[in-house]
């Protein structure tokens, strides 16, 4: 029986999944023989164009490689890995993580205690080994309008802190809403119950949703702070500035059509594409006053992408796929 199965989606990051693939070796490595796993490590390249497959097959010849010929989506590439899996317990990691010591031990073990408990999560750290956020409350409809959006400074402190859950420690065992999606284990279990992840989304909330979904089949969600894993942060999504803004605010309005209703949806829809209307205006204007043009002009196209696609899904918020 296979313990733990590894699923990394990877586009075009052949360094830093090389680099997270040893983590992987050296935490399996690091558990005592109490604590020792076995695990199937399974890749789902995005199609990537920078030698990620050939690396792969080069240098990690035990991996279980999947190749897709172009980008499915962060959970329709998860959902291919899940398929696949073998073990009693999947972790989703990022390709641009490390795994710290034997955490992936811990995260077992802490599953394998906890049999109510359907998603465990790390505690993610920055390069500099200091924690990053990475636990959440379920957002509120004010949180919509303030979350990564230009009116995110002039929060009430109130508003942003409960759902960052500020007031809680960051070394302490707790039970959460939802997790980041960098690094998390979810029970096999619990994953045939509750479905795979909705692949209406491309990327940005999926986690959100699915940790959701997990709630309401009652399956509690978990956060471990004894295991760590280093998460560098959006270098996949930062090669593409642009879609990164699309995808993100179209897979909030997603979420909240899901969930809150297609009234409020579509008023977030449009608050949302007015900030964009509003700071193509503010660009607008600084192009026109000769302040760093090129950086305006660049912004001015992205924000113009971003109203042309009107953050609208290609499909319709599915209650609960399956």
């Amino acid at each position: 029986m296979v313990d733990l199965t590894v699923v990394i989606v990877s586009w075009n990051v052949c360094a830093l999944l090389r680099q997270c693939l040893s983590s992987i070796a050296g935490s399996l490595a690091a558990g005592s023989s109490r604590s020792a796993i076995n695990a199937q490590i399974v890749v789902v390249d995005n199609g990537s164009t920078d030698g990620s497959v050939e690396m792969v097959l080069a240098e990690f010849p035990s991996v279980q490689l999947i190749i897709n010929a172009e980008n499915h989506g962060f959970p329709a590439a998860n959902n291919q890995g899940i398929r696949v899996a073998r073990g009693r317990h999947v972790l989703l990691l990022n390709p641009d993580t490390e795994v710290v010591g034997d955490a992936l031990s811990a995260l077992v073990a802490y599953a394998d205690a906890h049999p109510d408990v359907g998603m465990v999560g790390p505690q993610l750290l920055n390069a500099d080994r200091s924690v990053q956020s990475s636990r959440r409350r379920f957002p509120t409809k004010a949180t919509a309008f303030f979350e990564s959006t230009w009116l995110q400074p002039y929060a009430p402190r109130r508003v942003l802190a409960r759902y960052e859950m500020l007031d809680q420690p960051d070394d302490v065992v707790q039970e959460v809403d939802w997790l980041y999606g960098a690094a998390f284990l979810a029970r096999r279990e619990a994953i045939e119950q509750v479905g795979p992840m909705d692949e209406g989304y491309f990327m940005y909330s999926e986690e959100l949703d699915w940790c959701r979904r997990f709630h309401e089949a009652c399956w509690r969600v978990a956060y471990v702070p004894a295991a760590q894993i280093v998460h560098h942060g959006g270098k996949s999504s930062e090669q593409v500035v642009t879609a990164r803004h699309i995808h993100f605010q179209t897979s909030k309005v997603r979420y909240f059509r899901k969930y809150h209703g297609r009234l409020f949806a579509s008023v977030l829809r449009w608050f949302l594409l007015g900030t964009y209307a509003w700071q193509l205006g503010l660009e607008g204007a600084k192009w026109l006053l000769g302040h760093k043009r090129s950086l305006r002009a660049e912004r001015i196209a992205a924000y113009r992408r971003v109203l042309r696609s009107g953050l609208q899904s290609k499909e319709p918020a599915m209650a609960n796929p399956r």
